[in-house]
């Protein structure tokens, strides 16, 4: 079994076989670290290997006690492949055609009719109404050249509970390949709550080169001059470039917008949670099903999975100290986050309280970039009498 530490305890049977599933698939990309993977997943190589072996053996049903092997129809047009389709299509009922032929393809059925027959099938049968459709809005599409170059965060609007209290779901995405790497159902949205989960996602799947937010809070704050927080200033302390999106611009975040999206019309709309640990039993199952079965329009009707490889870049249990080379004059903020420098104070940000920021010249006159670690926060103007920092057109930049 599975063993998670900290992070994940208490697992029923459903979830240790579905743990073993992303375990296998992560470890079995080409080129993947399996030690690495391992301990990601909190668990030994010896572990490790053995569910690769059941899996490479016997597949899915190497995972679980109970035989997942799908059932192979002789012809594209029987009864047996049209209950399918129709299973596939209530189980999921924003499915379309392609959507569920891709899905039979995985599933290995023989003679797979094409996404026309299956949309056929549903017509037919009265699956496809107005209310059934999903109606797509188109998006432009763009995305990192590879797994972990940049995840996108945000919360799913919140929803009250039967037990009168609200869910916040926390979403985090991987731009590259879609892979829903934390879907949690959180009581609030203040920046202790969203750290752990973060802390857990980073045991788990490793560092991003960066992430991308919004400007409200936890992340975000346009009420400070570099828009950063807390929460943001300890991710650069971890040396994650934080990208705060262009305020009241939702279409920068349109794979976050889209998944939620997703995420109503296939669990939240119409439906009733107890409490907190009722919806994320019900969020577990789906995020799996999301990753690892649902055909993704983008991915030209890959799974997400398919497309995704844990970071090389181990998460460090004690934050890393770092020091500013010879180039850079150095300052420490008071505890409001201001600092002087040519006998003039300067706001930086209370996200930086107490820390070390490094400043160098711009090569503009009077300009000096400021950076805290690895990453330019701000500048000043040595010509005026202090204030808050600028905030300069690209702070995700990071120093060479």
């Amino acid at each position: 079994m599975l063993s998670f530490g900290r992070a994940f305890v208490a697992w029923k049977e459903w979830d240790r076989v579905s743990l073993r599933r992303e375990f296998v698939r992560l470890a079995s990309v080409e080129g993947a670290n399996v030690s690495a993977v391992c301990r990601q997943f909190q668990i030994s190589r010896k572990t490790g290997y053995k569910w690769l072996a059941r899996y490479q053996a016997d597949g899915d049903g190497g995972l679980s006690d109970q035989s997942r092997r799908p059932k192979n129809f002789r012809s594209p047009t029987s009864p047996e492949l049209e209950r399918q389709v129709l299973a596939i299509r209530d189980a999921h009922p924003t499915w379309g055609g392609r959507k569920i032929r891709a899905r039979l393809r995985h599933l290995e059925v023989e003679e797979v009719p094409a996404a026309s027959t299956i949309t056929a099938i549903l017509k037919r049968h009265g699956r496809i109404s107005e209310q059934a459709s999903w109606e797509r809005t188109p998006y432009e599409r763009f995305q990192r050249d590879a797994p972990n170059e940049l995840w996108q965060m945000d919360f799913k609007g919140e929803f009250k509970m039967s037990n009168q209290q609200y869910c916040y779901p926390l979403t985090v995405l991987d731009d590259h390949s879609r892979f829903a790497l934390g879907l949690v159902a959180c009581g609030n949205q203040r920046r202790p709550t969203v750290q752990q989960h973060l802390v857990n996602l980073f045991r788990r799947y490793g560092l991003p080169q960066a992430i991308y937010t919004d400007n409200g809070p936890p992340w975000g704050s346009l009420n400070s001059p570099t828009r950063h927080t807390r929460l943001t200033a300890w991710l650069m302390r971890l040396d994650v470039q934080v990208i705060h999106g262009t305020p009241f611009y939702p279409q920068g975040r349109g794979k976050e917008e889209r998944f939620h999206r997703t995420l109503k019309a296939e669990l939240l709309q119409n439906r009733h949670f107890d409490d907190l640990a009722h919806t994320q039993s019900r969020f577990d199952p789906w995020r799996d099903m999301y990753n690892q079965e649902r055909p993704h329009e983008a991915l030209d009707l890959a799974v997400p999975a398919s497309r995704y490889h844990t970071s090389s870049r181990e998460y460090p249990e004690q934050l890393p100290n770092f020091e500013y080379s010879e180039h850079f004059q150095t300052r420490k903020t008071n505890s409001m986050g201001q600092f002087q420098f040519a006998g003039h104070v300067h706001k930086a940000s209370e996200a930086f309280s107490r820390q070390q920021l490094g400043l160098r010249e711009s090569g503009e006159d009077g300009i000096w970039d400021v950076y805290y670690c690895h990453f330019r926060i701000g500048q000043l103007d040595q010509r005026t009498h202090g204030g808050p920092l600028r905030r300069p057109a690209e702070t995700w930049d990071k120093s060479k």
